[in-house]
């Protein structure tokens, strides 16, 4: 069956109008075209997974083509790792191919343009050749050289790639319109000089094309029919096509070059120039830092293949630029990890928990469940014993009324295990707690069939046995800015909104035994805690593990306990395109606490309409709003009643944000969960 005309993106149209109109199918040719100078990073993965993502639904071919012309900035390094996290999102590329592969025919025809007048040799500086373009409303001036006799430039351009000139000192220029309204068009820069060894050519040229020359003719060599780009080509476009014309056969298939929006990200950098700066200057550990946008550092981090692909699907391909909120890329790895990772028991701020009844010497192995979501996941042992440690945070001397961890006097349900109480504690001369002393409940024990054990508390604590735990080391990771956009700022370089508190390491946790045969490729769930995966700085009887996500936001409430400084250092960003739809809503909502009347009524029609626009996906992680930003709440459940008229199904997310909204001492929020609840 045809897919409908209403789930394609606007290149996927462009596609199909090609082929009704009577374009080939089997024509049909595409490319990742990446340069060598960085690690692949978020954003290119939209441009991978549209590429690859297009020749696995038209059957089409797609070369991986590095575009290596700048000898000065490529290596290997970057070669061998763009081919890896390709390889990693499970794309294969049907042939490995280089710009520089190319270099000979590049050359020729850039020496055929010279001999039919279309090309020069141009001695100025940079500088000069800058001042004389002119600007988008006032013509150009023409180079002193740009009537140069054709055997001169031809002479010139030869001892150019023979070496005789230092860099700078000549380029070859296109001899195209000085006047034209595109500055693209202004006899553009087709070759210099660089003086430094190609990664795979050595010291064969001492000239290398510019990436214009390179990358159009590069896709006609290759037969590529659709040459997607991002926005920033759109001016370049007549350029590709003013290079085609000057080469193009009418028998063979001439590439369409058409553009789509980056992909930004909120709470970080894309620039590769940026990103490098970051290495260089040692703020993050590498490349592959999971605190790093790039493919590399998700993967370290923990993140999987299909949650980056399902990341850059719900994302969309776009014609504006605009920027995806990061809360939506930890969405895709929660929902993908919470069916695959399994749920074991780690203790990161331990303290000891004596079971004074529990007899001495004793161990007892229980059984727990690898992974709830998955029927067939099977079941784990862990060993249980009278000595345990559980989250410091876990236990209040008085807890009050809405403590429902263990406290004293009170009782709670060890996961797995057994109901306690808690009876008193041993402390050391500052009063700092060293023991919590409880009692069980024999009868008690999870899945026993007891009538003890199916008594109901309000609390459940992950443990683990002090005689049998492991150590090792977490990494705890935050955003690694403070600001949204932290390079928006006219007035402040990116590095001002460095988050001092970006990583946290925890010298000594303790974790269940089942973790000590941990691999790398193994995703697991610390109970309680979020989603975890072993570093790749393990080693035999050092073991690491990496925090790739929490099993909630939690940032929203971070951003608001804040301090003063933090914000005055983190101001608002500036507007990076257009607001996608649920970017409008969540302002609209921000305001509705304010409105009345018919501004109240028109607001809630707005957000209506721009529901129509918004996916489930997006919607979810707004479920978490905190309580007092009811305006944004009330948005959400007007969004959510949308989504659930259009079929989407309910799930435990769904019902306990209404049950909240209805539970809700706001008379809006109380009223449109209602109408959402009887949907």
């Amino acid at each position: 069956m045809k897919e409908s005309a209403a789930s394609l993106n606007f290149i996927e149209h462009i596609i199909e109008e090609d082929l009704a109109n009577g374009f080939p199918q089997d024509k049909l040719r595409f490319r990742f075209p990446p340069e060598p100078n960085g690690y692949l990073h978020i954003g290119h993965a939209a441009s991978i997974c549209l590429n690859f993502g297009l020749g696995e639904k038209y059957n089409a071919p797609v070369n991986l083509r590095f575009d290596d012309t700048n000898p000065a900035k490529e290596e290997q390094e970057y070669v061998d790792a763009i081919k890896k996290d390709i390889a990693w999102l499970g794309f294969k590329w049907a042939n490995e191919c280089y710009s520089s592969d190319y270099f000979q025919q590049l050359y020729d025809w850039a020496v055929q343009l010279i001999k039919e007048d279309k090309a020069y040799v141009d001695q100025q500086s940079s500088e000069e050749i800058a001042a004389q373009k002119g600007t988008p409303t006032t013509a150009g001036t023409p180079s002193p050289y740009r009537n140069r006799p054709i055997a001169e430039s031809l002479d010139l351009f030869e001892r150019m790639k023979n070496g005789e000139f230092s860099a700078g000192s000549y380029l070859l220029r296109a001899k195209i319109d000085m006047a034209s309204p595109n500055m693209h068009m202004r006899d553009p820069i087709l070759y210099r000089i660089v003086n430094a060894a190609h990664h795979r050519t050595g010291t064969d040229w001492c000239i290398y094309p510019m990436y214009d020359w390179a990358h159009g003719q590069s896709d006609y060599i290759e037969q590529v029919s659709h040459s997607l780009c991002t926005l920033e080509f759109k001016s370049h476009r007549e350029l590709y096509d003013w290079y085609l014309d000057q080469i193009n056969d009418s028998n063979l298939l001439r590439p369409k070059q058409r553009e789509f929006a980056r992909r930004n990200l909120s709470y970080t950098v894309m620039s590769k120039r940026k990103l490098l700066e970051l290495v260089q200057k040692k703020i993050v550990a590498g490349w592959d830092d999971p605190r790093m946008p790039t493919i590399s550092g998700l993967r370290r981090r923990g993140y999987t293949p299909e949650s980056i692909r399902k990341f850059s699907d719900v994302s969309g391909i776009s014609k504006r630029d605009n920027v995806t909120d990061v809360s939506l890329l930890e969405y895709c790895i929660r929902e993908d990890l919470n069916k695959r990772a399994t749920r074991v028991m780690a203790v990161l701020n331990p303290v000891k928990l004596v079971i004074t009844n529990y007899p001495e010497g004793n161990t007892e192995m229980l059984s727990m469940e690898n992974n709830p979501e998955d029927p067939n996941s099977g079941t784990h042992e862990v060993p249980f014993s009278r000595e345990l440690y559980i989250e410091r945070e876990d236990f209040k001397e008085d807890g009050g009324k809405k403590f429902f961890r263990l406290s004293l006097g009170n009782e709670v349900r060890l996961k797995s295990a057994y109901i306690i109480k808690a009876e008193s504690v041993v402390k050391d001369k500052d009063g700092n707690i060293l023991e919590i002393l409880c009692t069980y409940d024999p009868e008690s024990r999870s899945g026993s069939g007891t009538e003890a054990s199916m008594r109901k508390v309000k609390g459940t604590l992950h443990w683990v046995s002090i005689d049998h735990a492991i150590k090792a080391e977490v990494r705890e990771y935050d955003r690694l800015f403070l600001d949204e956009a932290p390079d928006s700022h006219e007035d402040k370089n990116f590095l001002d909104f460095v988050n001092p508190e970006s990583l946290r390491v925890i010298k000594e946790a303790y974790l269940e035994p089942y973790l000590s045969n941990a691999t790398l490729d193994d995703k697991f769930q610390f109970q309680r805690l979020g989603y975890f995966t072993l570093d790749t700085d393990s080693k035999e009887g050092q073991l690491i593990f990496n925090k790739t996500v929490g099993l909630k936001d939690t940032w929203a409430k971070q951003s608001q306990q804040a301090t003063p400084q933090a914000q005055k250092a983190a101001p608002a960003p500036s507007n990076q395109g257009k607001r996608k739809a649920l970017n409008e809503i969540q302002q609209i909502s921000k305001k509705l606490t304010n409105f009345s009347g018919d501004k109240l009524e028109s607001a809630l029609s707005s957000i209506l309409d721009l529901a129509e626009e918004v996916s489930y996906e997006e919607l979810e992680p707004l479920f978490n709003t905190a309580a007092k930003k009811v305006g944004t709440r009330i948005g959400v459940m007007l969004s959510l009643g949308v989504l659930l008229k259009k079929g989407q199904a309910r799930n435990e997310a769904i019902n306990s944000f209404i049950e909240a909204g209805l539970a809700d001492d706001n008379e809006l929020l109380k009223r449109e969960a209602e109408k959402v609840n009887s949907l």
